[in-house]
């Protein structure tokens, strides 16, 4: 990867694009600088410290900090202000407890975290959108940029919403993108409705009866329990899930006994996994059969079966106005042959469904797999590098976003 030129394969237009480009290389170099120090979820201080000097050095209006913890928020006043309208573009900071494999320059320097799904890529493209922003002014209103930390299992869009994110900034619209290793450099893709799926967490805890593995006709065997359960739940989808809905279940972990006391049946087994839904009336019943099934199966058995089940993040659900606003202005930069509007759903999730659950908005897909496998590798993988040839069409897409949503008026 050059990252250091615009990709030759990208063919867009407008304003925006060309002078971000002519920055390409400080974005680059900043993104990699966020990649060499991968920070954990409300750990982001040397991230929101370097996000806090590129801001200033933009020229933003002002800079929030602490809010949701790490989090940052730059505002940004167009050229005039009579709209009253604001709109939001968030980007998140953090990284990933994983151990990076790659071997460039700019891999990770702290052991066991790594940027393995591209935020440093969404925070360098934001900051490349304020420094547009802030240069050229070209709309009417105010600009509110959110760099949200703590993405990857934190929550953090509920904790800065929490904070008082929106009554301290009342957006009318709110705005995110990810990269997407499955599309291609120079496409965008979304969708109006379910972007990504509710996650869902669940802990089985099955408790029978011990005793020695040469007389289990003496115990109440709760690994022979947890496995008839394991099947048993499969039927869930199948048999109680609408076929034109969709749900996954998937049984992740199991713990039971001693793998040095080969002949110890133990007393209990625990099971862990996730629930993935798009519907909220799919998700409960659900969580309803999960209860009665597990519990009936143990009960079956002589045993006893508990869930907890816990809602960790919501759909991610794009509003209809907002999803075609976004669609038309990605159209505007990169044409309309290059634009996805019915980008298939992910069963993955995203806690920008918190944003979304307060304000309307979209959720956007920037594809960045090109043909020579920069940019290919998968999400969560540890050879995975965001795709720096994207960077200048990322930071041009949240900018026309801003310009579009509060033009200026002749």
């Amino acid at each position: 990867m050059s990252g250091f030129q615009s990709s030759p394969t990208l063919k867009v237009g407008g304003r925006a694009f060309a002078q971000i480009s002519a920055f390409h290389p400080e974005l680059t170099a900043f993104r990699r600088d966020l990649h060499t120090h991968p920070e954990l979820g409300f750990e982001e201080v040397y991230t929101a410290a370097r996000v806090k000097e590129a801001l200033q050095q933009c020229g933003v209006d002002a800079v929030h900090t602490g809010i949701g913890k790490t989090g940052l928020v730059a505002t940004v006043q167009g050229r005039h202000a009579g709209s009253g309208k604001m709109i939001g573009l968030r980007a998140d900071m953090d990284a990933l407890p994983m151990t990076e494999l790659n071997d460039f320059a700019w891999k990770s320097a702290r052991a066991g975290l790594m940027h393995g799904c591209g935020h440093d890529g969404h925070t360098a493209m934001l900051v490349g959108a304020a420094r547009y922003l802030a240069a050229t002014r070209n709309f009417d209103g105010t600009a509110v940029l959110i760099f949200q930390p703590g993405e990857e299992g934190y929550a953090g869009a509920r904790v800065m919403i929490e904070d008082g994110l929106f009554e301290r900034f009342p957006v009318q619209a709110v705005f995110g993108m990810h990269n997407w290793p499955g599309l291609r450099p120079g496409t965008i893709g979304l969708n109006t409705g379910p972007m990504m799926a509710a996650a869902d967490r669940i802990t089985i805890e099955i408790s029978g009866r011990g005793g020695h593995g040469a007389h289990p006709y003496q115990t109440v065997d709760p690994v022979l329990v947890a496995a008839h359960i394991i099947t048993a739940i499969q039927s869930i989808v199948s048999r109680n899930v609408r076929a034109v809905d969709s749900a996954v279940i998937s049984v992740c972990a199991m713990h039971a006994g001693d793998p040095g006391a080969m002949s110890v049946v133990p007393g209990n087994a625990t099971l862990v996994g996730t629930v993935r839904t798009f519907n909220p009336q799919v998700q409960d019943m659900v969580e309803r059969r999960l209860h009665e099934l597990c519990s009936a199966v143990a009960l079956g058995f002589g045993a006893t079966a508990v869930v907890h089940y816990e809602r960790i993040y919501p759909a991610t659900v794009n509003t209809a106005v907002e999803s075609a606003f976004a669609a038309d202005v990605a159209e505007s930069l990169v044409g309309s042959a290059q634009v996805v509007r019915d980008l298939d759903p992910s069963m993955g999730s995203e806690d920008f469904a918190f944003m979304l659950q307060v304000k309307p908005g979209a959720y956007l897909r920037i594809g960045q797999g090109a043909e020579n496998g920069v940019g290919s590798c998968v999400l969560h993988n540890t050879r995975y590098d965001f795709n720096d040839d994207i960077l200048p069409l990322g930071a041009a897409l949240h900018a026309s976003l801003v310009e579009q949503f509060m033009p200026i008026f002749p």
